[in-house]
């Protein structure tokens, strides 16, 4: 498996970009049809194009064999062997985004640079799973270039998604003062539908009003209370402790997307525990790493106190700026 090799521009007031180079020991002409070629392109790439090759031309995006609906899109430049980009809108989604593939000539063969403008700044979260996504795709597209299978399997994008997360660094949890206090929040966003999710988070135990909350929902830096709201698959509420006392409440929330889900965990701190911040932010960042990872049936025990601890620091350090 290749390491990660893509970077991202995250254009805060525009969409993110996410940009991709692969030195390839094959002349542009290859690569090209590699690229542009609906005969080429089902051998690496995710969906099925039905389309022209001129600009201009609609595309109707196809997924054999799935339940997804076929998407949309137009050719918005086409400059053989250069350049070939065009835009892609999900059936499932409002957003557009843009893929754009460039050659250049070099050394031997040709540098490949290909970019994915995502549909918006909301869209930042998802950057991880797109660009595990795509360096996997671009993996199997060298394997067909050098005429051998390449397969790109679902722990690679498990551990390509993990990277990313980190080095892009959008699973950083925040921290908004309130009129009593602080709210932080973290979070996630994940290939698997919000039921699955739901059932990871209570596996171990149920979730029910006026009782403990799931282990599975807690981190242990702070005493959990009892849950006060519960609307499964969507989300819970439960009450956290300070000297055995109600000290704020933490929410865990589900949102369907349409291919998976966003978790969104939130935590009010009162403003006389303000020092509080940190370790929690750092506790919940570590949680949603390990509660990540066991979605895709990786169990990591025990809990990473070196992690939270380095963590921990860097939030000081922010919340302290």
């Amino acid at each position: 498996m290749a390491i990660t090799s893509g970077s991202l521009d995250r254009n805060d007031n525009a969409r993110p970009v996410l940009r991709f180079e692969r030195r390839l020991r094959h002349p542009p002409e290859k690569v090209w049809r590699a690229v542009t070629d609906p005969a080429h392109l089902k051998h690496w790439f995710p969906a099925e194009l039905q389309t022209e090759q001129r600009i201009g031309a609609p595309i109707t995006f196809v997924f054999p064999g799935a339940e997804a609906p076929p998407g949309s899109g137009e050719i918005l430049e086409f400059d053989p062997p250069r350049v070939f980009a065009f835009s892609w809108k999900d059936a499932n989604s409002q957003d557009t985004t843009v893929l754009r593939f460039e050659l250049v000539p070099a050394d031997e063969g040709c540098l490949l640079t290909f970019t994915h403008a995502l549909g918006g700044p909301g869209d930042l979260l998802a950057t991880a799973r797109h660009a595990a996504g795509w360096d996997g795709s671009l993996d199997v597209l060298e394997g067909v270039l050098a005429g051998h299978e390449v397969e790109s399997t679902r722990k690679d994008w498990f551990r390509r998604a993990e990277r990313y997360v980190e080095e892009f660094g959008i699973a950083t949890g925040e921290c908004v003062a309130v009129a009593d206090g602080f709210l932080l929040r973290a979070q996630r966003d994940l290939v698997h539908p919000k039921e699955k999710v739901w059932a990871e988070l209570t596996k171990d135990d149920p979730a029910v009003l006026g009782a403990a909350p799931p282990l599975r929902a807690t981190h242990g830096y702070q005493a959990a209370g009892t849950v006060t709201e519960l609307d499964a698959p969507d989300g819970l509420t439960y009450t956290w402790l300070h000297e055995d006392e109600p000290a704020g409440v933490v929410r865990w929330q589900l949102t369907e997307q349409p291919f998976g889900s966003l978790l969104t965990v939130t935590q009010t701190i009162p403003a006389h525990l303000a020092d509080l911040r940190a370790v929690t932010l750092a506790a919940w960042q570590t949680h949603l790493e390990l509660f990540f990872a066991a979605l895709f049936g990786e169990i990591r025990c025990p809990w990473p106190t070196d992690r939270t601890e380095d963590l921990r620091q860097r939030y000081a350090k922010t919340l302290n700026a």
